[in-house]
């Protein structure tokens, strides 16, 4: 499996990311624990998640997910060198706002780092931009933390062009670090927040990108083709978007493509986001060992370019 250099920030990941999300939400420990397990038994090595994750989930307060990791990393059957952790600072819990402040990084860095039980981040993330900051004084905050050890590489999520355009001048001018990863939103159904300005951003500045909701949410995997798959799914707010014409012609795409490759629609979708101009690694999260096996698939799916070719039709 070819790893891909995460643009100029030393760090190299497979060609699919582990969304940790879900560990301690729709993922037990012991669930989590066997996925994360396989995932590096295949030969992947990136993990990300975010410290307000999962405080969404009535009685969590966000952290969830970095203490999965953490006991997992413990556990040692991963060196901790071998992992690739991504983590990210900035998005507000449950309605209270944190922000991208420098005395509020220096405070969330130290959480995060307790509860994944480790002395250094790989990759610290913005997870969404804050008007109220200046943006040098994030990126002076981030800054420190490199300094210090307790960050290797920075880079930020939900940027749209000109924000992120904003703070990579600012790094020139100012002389601080710059972002040197974004993780935006992207899939078949959602392109239009990724391709064109922002994508042609990333590609001159040489940044590497890992875009999130590679399925739409598990829409993409076929699972919800009627308003009535939803009940009871933890993510049935933001499956019922997807369920249109447009939603639908993907659908017919990825399982024309499936009968041709023997592959699950979710691989489909997950290799098709990786194979993408401008992307380095697409997000995927996985509840069970099967689900985990289609993300594992999509690492080795090398899709033709007449099948590429009709995705991008049907997504258009």
């Amino acid at each position: 499996m070819q790893s891909r250099p995460l643009g100029r920030s030393g760090l190299t990941t497979a060609p699919v990311v582990f969304g940790g999300n879900v560990f301690g939400w729709t993922a037990d420990e012991n669930t989590s624990f066997d996925l994360l397990d396989r995932f590096f038994e295949a030969g992947f090595n990136t993990i990300d998640t975010a410290d307000v994750y999962s405080a969404w989930v009535d009685g969590h307060q966000g952290g969830e997910s970095e203490l999965v990791i953490g006991k997992w990393l413990k556990r040692g059957t991963v060196a901790r060198d071998k992992a690739v952790i991504v983590t990210k600072v900035g998005f507000d819990n449950r309605g209270n706002k944190t922000g991208l402040s420098g005395r509020w990084i220096a405070e969330a860095v130290e959480a995060s780092l307790k509860r994944l039980g480790t002395d250094y981040i790989d990759l610290y993330l913005a997870h969404k931009p804050d008007a109220d900051t200046p943006i040098e004084e994030t990126l002076e905050a981030f800054g420190r933390l490199k300094d210090q050890g307790k960050v290797r590489a920075i880079g930020c999520s939900n940027y749209e062009a000109d924000q992120l355009r904003e703070a990579l001048d600012a790094s020139a001018k100012n002389g601080l670090p710059r972002f040197d990863v974004l993780q935006p939103e992207y899939n078949l159904y959602t392109r239009e927040r990724f391709e064109g300005p922002l994508a042609e951003l990333c590609a001159a500045e040489d940044i590497g990108v890992i875009s999130y909701y590679a399925l739409a949410a598990g829409f993409l995997t076929g699972k919800y083709r009627r308003k009535e798959d939803t009940e009871g799914s933890a993510r049935a707010y933001r499956v019922g978007d997807y369920l249109n014409e447009k939603g639908y012609r993907i659908l017919a795409a990825l399982d024309e493509i499936a009968v041709e490759t023997n592959a699950s629609p979710a691989t489909i979708a997950i290799a098709w986001v990786a194979a993408r101009p401008g992307i380095t690694a697409p997000i995927a999260s996985a509840t069970s060992l099967r689900q985990l096996d289609a993300m594992i698939a999509a690492g080795s799916l090398e899709l033709s370019d007449d099948q590429m070719q009709r995705l991008n039709e049907a997504g258009a």
